[in-house]
């Protein structure tokens, strides 16, 4: 038996055929913000988990909400504490307005390519987060770490004082501290709304992944993009998620199922990651836009900033927060 693999309206996914769900099979729901069926990592991602689940016939299908169609992207980790979502593709620091420990897991200059993110998944530091994640009523399925860039209408973003006057969106408080002590404004939103906040010019510039680059055609609203490069400044953290309160629904046999698909899912995810930023490059060069990294002295004059601005006050003003960066820190 088969997995449905979207469950939205035709509209959003014409073109694409469902599948039946296993008889008899209980169904949990997947929700996430990106566009299902195009490619997206993290959708390919739930996807994966979705078909392992089924194969492994413990009883278990899993029904995929994709393009914020189930809940807008910052409500599903209230969801999925409730109980109202099974499971989530999710950027954690979503969440950091109830959990500030979360902004670790996009602080600026903290990750510093895709090995060292691995390297993190079995750190302390993560240990850490994590606890606060399953205290909080939600499992992790599937570790993700997204590399990411900045985006310009105006200019080309590299050293501070390029972002001073523009009006950005960051995706979370660690990053907004820091382009607001280089002279940016801020407006904050998911990163599925930045491609209409620059259309209608309330957005000059944007950081956010490489997939998400890609996903929301960003390439046509932009003069500039900057890519991750050698010294990424953005790595931000995007697991697959479980209610707790589901989980817990679960017989061993499901449970098992499940955390062998989120592997899966996880190797995979591991296998693109690099490939993402590859990508994004390829897709915005093709669509005229001219493509540039940051060197050295660049991302060093920004992790100064982020030193006296995101740093500073995340140490200070989060329960926790010094130790965090500390043995986040320590991973080398």
């Amino acid at each position: 038996m088969g997995v449905i693999k979207y469950a939205v309206p035709a509209a959003v996914i014409a073109g694409l055929s469902l599948s039946t769900l296993s008889a008899g099979a209980e169904t949990l729901k997947a929700s996430h913000q990106w566009p299902g069926g195009k490619g997206d990592v993290r959708d390919e991602m739930v996807q994966i988990i979705a078909k392992e689940v089924s194969k492994a016939g413990v009883g278990l299908d899993i029904k995929v909400y994709p393009g914020k169609s189930l809940f807008k992207p910052k409500e599903q980790w209230g969801a999925m504490v409730k109980g109202q979502l099974d499971i989530s593709a999710f950027p954690l620091d979503y969440a950091s307005g109830r959990h500030p420990q979360f902004s670790a897991t996009l602080m600026p200059g903290l990750v510093k390519n895709h090995d060292h993110a691995r390297r993190l998944n079995g750190s302390p530091f993560m240990a850490d987060i994590k606890k606060i994640i399953n205290d909080a009523g939600v499992v992790v399925l599937a570790d993700a770490w997204l590399a990411g860039g900045f985006a310009s209408k105006k200019n080309c973003i590299r050293g501070p004082e390029t972002m001073k006057g523009q009006v950005t969106r960051a995706a979370g408080p660690a990053f907004e501290q820091m382009l607001v002590g280089a002279g940016a404004s801020i407006a904050s939103m998911p990163s599925s709304a930045i491609y209409q906040a620059m259309q209608t010019g309330v957005l000059d510039a944007a950081n956010t992944s490489s997939g998400s680059f890609v996903s929301y055609r960003i390439f046509e609203q932009v003069k500039c993009l900057t890519a991750p490069g050698d010294h990424a400044l953005w790595f931000m953290y995007e697991p697959i998620l479980m209610s707790k309160k589901s989980w817990d629904k679960l017989n061993k046999q499901q449970q098992d199922a499940l955390m062998a698909a989120g592997k899966k899912a996880e190797d995979y995810m591991t296998g693109q990651a690099k490939g993402l930023d590859d990508k994004l490059v390829a897709t915005f060069k093709k669509a005229g836009v001219e493509v540039v990294t940051m060197t050295g002295d660049e991302a060093a004059a920004w992790r100064a900033i982020a030193d006296k601005t995101s740093y500073k006050i995340f140490s200070e003003k989060v329960p926790g927060g010094k130790e965090l960066i500390e043995k986040a820190l320590a991973v080398e």
